[in-house]
């Protein structure tokens, strides 16, 4: 009996199945960071009855972009747009978890209001690229936020929780993994901060803490995640202790009873797969020990390896991103052993409804 395809209990939620739709940035937001009817296509067309979606990364401040055509909740005017895809997904049978970000100094003065400098932790030159009206262009060297700043951040995310509430959501995640500012913060190459956010293991954490509890506190512990990803490196990400500092992080989220812990594997570098890396999943591995509640693994999985880690207890569930872009129906897919579409790289990101809405559902092939 496939365990992959079973029920399981997550917060106050059961679903029929644990094949989970990843966030995944997509950059097909209208103007305004509004979502749109094409949005709203895309995640229906992967809903499942009984199933579990988790929106793409969200923008939670005015400030907080690091890609043209990602969507936010930091305005009311953003929230029709997305009661428009929590319907669409109810209508389904299925449930839908909004995420929130923070690009923190993974950006560009082009994507940021009035042409402001992108904000970190530290000041620390970094690579990478944001994505504006030029297309992929290196990110402007951040300021260093102030204490004061920090805690408007935190407000940020309260009241984006709140338009989230509004705009049907069944749940909120934090997005703490992938460089951007929540990850910043806890990674040492990033943060140099001298004062109650840098330096120890638990004041690197605080932001995070300080975020998630403003979440708890619009949504109820039950209907609050957080996503990390232990050793990623992606964003010219790195700590000089990483086992140490996530195997605190997961002592400490441990306690608050959350829905899931969000696991990113380092195998996945960005959405290729790191060839340098450990290609088993080593983050799910090391964060079971410490922490006992739900956990989705997410990175470079297919069925026999989902199945794997569920069996072996690492994971609950299992994220997939690269083969439900090309596969909305996966979830059947994989039920049922069926061939899987390619993915089509070129088009993850930005553009039109070519690579997001057009693939096919499975069809069987007509017999003579």
């Amino acid at each position: 009996m496939s365990k992959l395809h079973s029920p399981v209990k997550v917060g106050p939620f059961t679903f029929a199945h644990r094949v989970v739709l990843a966030p995944l940035t997509r950059m097909r937001a209208e103007d305004g960071a509004r979502p749109g009817t094409l949005m709203a296509e895309y995640y229906a067309q992967r809903t499942s009855e009984g199933g579990f979606l988790i929106g793409e990364a969200t923008i939670a401040a005015p400030n907080g972009n690091g890609y043209l055509g990602a969507p936010g909740l930091f305005d009311d005017s953003q929230i029709a747009g997305w009661k428009q895809i929590t319907d669409a997904v109810h209508a389904k049978g299925g449930k839908i978890f909004l995420q929130l970000y923070h690009a923190g100094r993974q950006s560009n003065v082009d994507v940021q209001p009035q042409d402001s400098i992108p904000v970190g932790p530290s000041e620390v030159l970094h690579g990478g690229v944001a994505y504006t009206t030029e297309g992929w262009v290196p990110n402007t060297p951040n300021r260093a936020l102030t204490i004061e700043e920090i805690a408007g951040l935190v407000e940020n995310f309260r009241t984006a929780a709140e338009r989230g509430v509004k705009a049907g959501f069944d749940g909120v995640e934090l997005h703490g993994a992938n460089g951007y500012l929540v990850d910043q913060f806890l990674q040492d190459n990033s943060n140099k901060r001298t004062d109650i956010y840098g330096g120890s293991f638990e004041n690197r954490a605080r932001f995070l803490l300080e975020v998630t509890n403003a979440l708890i506190s619009v949504w109820g512990s039950d209907r609050v995640a957080v996503r990390v990803g232990p050793s990623g490196t992606w964003g010219d990400m790195g700590d000089r202790d990483p086992e140490g500092l996530f195997t605190y992080v997961a002592q400490q989220l441990a306690p608050l009873s959350l829905a899931y812990l969000h696991l990113i594997e380092p195998r996945i570098l960005g959405n290729i797969e790191d060839e340098n890396a450990d290609p088993a999943p080593v983050a799910a591995q090391l964060m079971r020990k410490h922490y006992k509640g739900v956990i989705i693994a997410a990175g470079g999985f297919n069925g026999e390896s989902a199945e794997a880690i569920i069996q072996a207890g690492d994971a609950d569930l299992v994220a997939f991103g690269r083969h439900f872009i090309a596969n909305p129906d996966l979830p059947e897919r994989l039920r049922h052993n069926l061939p899987l579409n390619a993915y089509d790289r070129p088009t993850f990101f930005g553009g039109t409804e070519v690579g997001y809405t057009d693939y096919e559902f499975y069809k069987e092939e007509a017999t003579a």
